[in-house]
């Protein structure tokens, strides 16, 4: 069996009770269940539709988010996030290259990178080389002023938390920010890279070896070793190019607010809805949210 999964913007509120239904005929599912009503319903299915990818593009255009997934073990025991414009809106190097005043000329090279435009390594060498001479008290001034929580990251790790799984923040970015935003939203451990320093100045360089795609990947198979899981127990979540291996590893990988190029080739893909769509796609009702 599978589930067919409608979300709206949490923002907007405005899935239409008629509009599920008339997908539910059409497509000869079972009864419409409102995880919370105006943001996200589901019914179950007998097999994946041949349209699928049809519908989804339509009710993209009006601003509905589309999941179909097999039934079983779609709550999942472990959590594997980005951090950067996943658990939080910005993308850190790109504030600190602000600050340096390199913004544009970094978040270029970012756009680029997060896209598969460019080899990640390399991209990180260049763009933090640009940070030579940075103050390091800026980190602390960029988290305190400039880094804000996407919607619904605390509700989603807490909810998985509560219900036996395991959060782990895997990032591309740095430790001094992965340490305060995984505090701050109850993740279990983090794992990044690390800017490095002397006498309080950044040195435009960054320690070795550098997490990138593959390290997201062996992040995913030694956690769910160490907790005694499969793969197919993890979700997770990400938005760029280093992002897809562990996403097309994970039993349930979501291409969130993700660049067109890793949301192609993704099956689970979040365009409207906040963080909270990952937990409605694992069955979740609003009640049971901890």
């Amino acid at each position: 069996m599978y589930v067919a999964t409608l979300l709206a913007s949490p923002a907007r509120a405005d899935l239409d009770r008629a509009a599920v239904e008339a997908l539910r005929d059409a497509w000869g599912g079972g009864a419409a269940s409102w995880l919370n009503p105006g943001i996200a319903a589901e019914f179950a299915l007998p097999r994946i539709p041949a349209n699928r990818w049809d519908v989804w593009a339509d009710l993209q255009r009006v601003g509905i988010d589309l999941v179909v997934q097999a039934a079983e073990g779609r709550r999942k025991k472990m959590l594997l996030a980005d951090m950067d414009s996943t658990m939080i809106g910005q993308e850190c190097i790109d504030e600190l290259a602000d600050m340096a005043g390199v913004g544009a000329h970094v978040a270029a090279i970012t756009a680029r990178a997060m896209n598969g435009e460019l080899d990640f390594e390399a991209a990180l060498v260049e763009r933090v080389s640009l940070l030579k001479g940075l103050p390091e008290t800026v980190i602390a001034q960029v988290l305190a002023e400039r880094i804000t929580f996407t919607p619904g990251g605390r509700e989603l790790i807490a909810t998985m938390k509560a219900n036996g799984g395991y959060a782990a923040l895997v990032s591309g970015g740095f430790t001094a920010f992965t340490d305060e935003v995984s505090t701050a939203l109850g993740f279990d451990e983090h794992k990044a890279n690390t800017l490095l320093a002397e006498n309080g100045v950044l040195t435009g360089d960054v320690a070795r070896p550098i997490l990138g795609r593959e390290a997201k990947v062996a992040a995913l198979r030694d956690i769910s070793a160490r907790l005694g899981i499969g793969a197919e127990a993890v979700m997770a979540v990400g938005d760029g190019a280093n992002d897809l291996g562990m996403l097309q590893l994970a039993g349930a990988g979501v291409a969130l607010h993700a660049k067109p190029s890793v949301a192609a080739q993704c099956d689970i893909r979040i365009n409207h809805g906040d963080l909270t769509a990952l937990l409605y796609i694992q069955g979740y009702s609003v009640g049971e949210f901890a």
